[in-house]
């Protein structure tokens, strides 16, 4: 897949995942109210559908009769907050949330309303998706729960039902809501940089394939030194030969001192390209030499062509190829260098295999002009520093310089047959170009743990604190139906005209606080102050309550609430019961 590819793709996954303009992070803006502007026609339709959907609950419910009555103008100032809230999601969520809050406290202290409940699980799931920090709404839920109370406080009735009422419809309706919108948010801003991720990956291989086809040229280039100037050198040498040569006219010696001036100066400018192709880096391991090239084929060379040569070379010695390869480069550039820099002089080869490693010594005497050695003589050229970086590679030791006070030069390599990972000085262990895929995968592994802990946790305590509320809420439920029973017994032994002092010790705890009232069997009498109680304590089910009328103290009146359902209905279950 090409970088454009990538770019195209991320580009239309940031426009598809959030409706934000290309350009910030991860399809979010960079700060709240950036760029308020832009793109205003394209969101105005979408809005206007949202407020729409949010605010056809609150007049289909007045419509409908579902609602108390109420005059048309709340109607209307309802739907004008919600289309504020709606302008206001998108720059300042968490203002919308509130405005939604505001209005279903305003409807009902528990929050729980079929007007303005949608818009609040709405505009809680958009302040997830569309808000980067989480703490302005762990400040704005309790700040709802608190304003839920002080409602409920002031209205002087039993607080605990509407309360849970409260903190019900806050959990359920807007706080799992906002978890959806932030694991939406999160989802898409971790495809967006998995986006990236693929494009910065794809953008470090195309580094790396340039590297290598520059690491390539350079050892290509570093080859055409060896094997190029070492021929040049040998050409000169044989030219110098023929230039000295007896029985040779004038002319033929001035175009003799011309080929070994040309040759010599080849070779210089060859050294001058390498530098500028040569890269710093360790070169990679060079081809092996072909089967016809071997240390006693270039020493019979270099002998032919007039280069004095000693060689004490192994008998069918089986080096590995890293050592065979890295010897011969070695003796290869000595006696380049030294038919070069010192012609005539005399060489000596000597190369001792052992067990476990082998050792290459190439030693020229001074050259018989006397004249001093050069840069390249002294370690200064390419060349050495090539044998350095070639024998480190093969995890050996190289050493050059003067041999003594006599003028000449010695070069000695250290090759181990199964040296261990060394890299040349002031490079790293790994080859370059290379990356740590297993860096890569931890990377990688440590944002999905985290990505998904980010996740499960806000849900866990989440869940956690719904199933606390939903087992406290039950305890409660329990508890006051318990505590609110007046068994039959002591109904029946209830006495009309009976004062408070001996009807009280009958009677249980707590009264019913969602008394049946539409089942009333008739008006209750004038001034009185009516309770109910339930006649048996199964939960979840209708049962039969007791109603007692007080007035100035007394019992006035008491009479039986059947349970839901017709009177034949409750006389055959009861047939069933005393089977």
């Amino acid at each position: 897949m090409s970088r454009r590819t990538t770019t195209a793709l991320a580009r239309a996954l940031s426009r598809a995942g959030t409706g934000f303009p290309t350009g910030t992070r991860a399809g979010f803006p960079a700060r709240a109210g950036a760029g308020a502007g832009a793109g205003i026609p394209g969101r105005a339709l979408p809005d206007a559908l949202l407020w729409a959907v949010l605010a056809a609950p609150g007049i289909a419910a007045d419509l409908l009769g579902l609602n108390a009555p109420r005059p048309w103008w709340q109607t209307a100032a309802g739907a004008a907050a919600l289309a504020a809230a709606v302008a206001a999601s998108r720059a300042r969520p968490v203002l919308a949330l509130g405005l939604a809050a505001g209005l279903g406290l305003a409807a009902s202290p528990s929050l729980f309303t079929l007007s303005y409940g949608p818009a609040l699980s709405v505009l809680a799931y958009l302040l997830g998706r569309r808000s980067a920090r989480t703490r302005p709404a762990l400040y704005a839920f309790p700040a709802v729960a608190a304003a839920g109370t002080a409602l409920i406080l002031a209205r002087h009735t039993d607080p605990v039902i509407e309360w849970l009422v409260l903190i019900g419809t806050l959990l359920f309706g807007a706080v799992f809501p906002w978890l959806a919108g932030r694991y939406r948010r999160q989802a898409r801003e971790l495809v967006a940089a998995g986006w990236s991720r693929a494009a910065q990956l794809e953008r470090e291989q195309e580094i790396v394939a340039d590297r290598a086809r520059l690491r390539e040229r350079a050892r290509i280039a570093q080859d055409m030194h060896d094997s190029l100037g070492h021929e040049l050198s040998l050409i000169a040498l044989r030219a110098g030969a023929l230039q000295v040569a007896p029985g040779l006219d004038a002319a033929h010696r001035a175009a003799a001192a011309d080929l070994r001036g040309a040759a010599a100066a080849a070779t210089d400018r060859l050294r001058d390209i390498i530098g500028v192709l040569r890269d710093a880096a360790p070169p990679a391991p060079a081809p092996l030499a072909p089967p016809d090239d071997s240390l006693p084929a270039l020493v019979d060379r270099a002998a032919a062509s007039g280069l004095p040569v000693r060689a004490r070379l192994p008998r069918e010695a089986a080096l590995p190829p890293l050592v065979e390869r890295a010897a011969y480069r070695v003796v290869q550039e000595a006696l380049t260098n030294a038919a070069k820099h010192a012609p005539g002089a005399e060489v000596s080869v000597t190369v001792v295999t052992g067990a476990r490693e082998t050792l290459v010594t190439v030693v020229s005497g001074p050259s018989p002009e006397g004249g001093a050695p050069s840069a390249s003589v002294s370690g200064g050229g390419t060349g050495l520093l090539g044998l350095r970086e070639r024998v480190a590679l093969a995890g050996g030791e190289f050493t050059a310089g003067a041999d003594g006070d006599g003028g000449g030069f010695r070069v000695r390599a250290r090759l181990p047959h199964e040296p261990g990972p060394r890299a040349a000085p002031g490079h790293r262990s790994a080859p370059e170009g290379r990356t740590d895929r297993s860096t890569d995968f931890e990377a990688l592994a440590r944002a999905q743990r985290t990505a998904r802990r980010r996740f499960a946790v806000p849900f866990a305590v989440a869940a956690a604190g719904g199933a606390v509320f939903v087992a406290v809420a039950f305890g409660w439920y329990a508890y006051v139906k318990a505590h609110s029973v007046l068994r039959p017994a002591d109904y029946a032994a209830l006495r009309v005209g009976a004062p408070n002092a001996d009807v009280a010790p009958l009677l249980p705890d707590r009264q019913v606080t969602d008394p049946p009232s539409d089942r009333d069997p008739g008006t209750p009498p004038a001034g009185a102050e009516c309770r109910y109680y339930r006649a048996s304590g199964e939960l979840f089910v209708s049962v039969e309550h007791f109603r007692l009328c007080f007035r100035d103290g007394h019992l006035v009146a008491k009479s039986r609430i059947p349970r839901a359902g017709t009177a034949g209905v409750v006389e055959q279950e009861e047939k069933e019961w005393l089977r």
